[in-house]
């Protein structure tokens, strides 16, 4: 089982930004019913892309900065940051196959193809 670790205001640009590897951050809260709802779904999207995306969380009431940077608006929010491309953003609840497809992931299926 993949890890989905923890990013902060402090550590997101090491972390996420300087990443030579595609990441996704969930962006959630402890009180919001939707974000833990998705928490499950992202474990298991971190499982599926062990090895070719990176997975993190990051709690917005804990962490206000980068949320206000980069427009997080409403929580559940999961965005994928790949080196060289703009963010893209996933709003609100989604199972994991709508989730992989309001990122864009099947652009790394082949990656996890090539190797397994």
């Amino acid at each position: 089982m993949s890890e989905v670790r923890t990013v902060s205001d402090k550590n997101f640009e090491a972390d996420v930004l300087s990443n030579d590897r595609p990441t996704v951050v969930d962006f959630w809260a402890e009180w919001c019913g939707p974000c833990r709802l998705m928490s499950p779904e992202v474990e298991k999207l971190a499982d599926r892309y062990s090895g070719s995306i990176d997975v993190f969380k990051m709690d917005v009431d804990a962490n206000s900065k980068i949320p206000m940077r980069f427009g997080i608006m409403s929580i559940p929010t999961v965005m994928l940051f790949a080196p060289g491309q703009r963010p893209v953003p996933a709003i609100g609840y989604r199972p994991l196959e709508e989730l992989e497809k309001a990122l864009k992931l099947s652009r790394y299926v082949s990656t996890l193809e090539a190797e397994a």
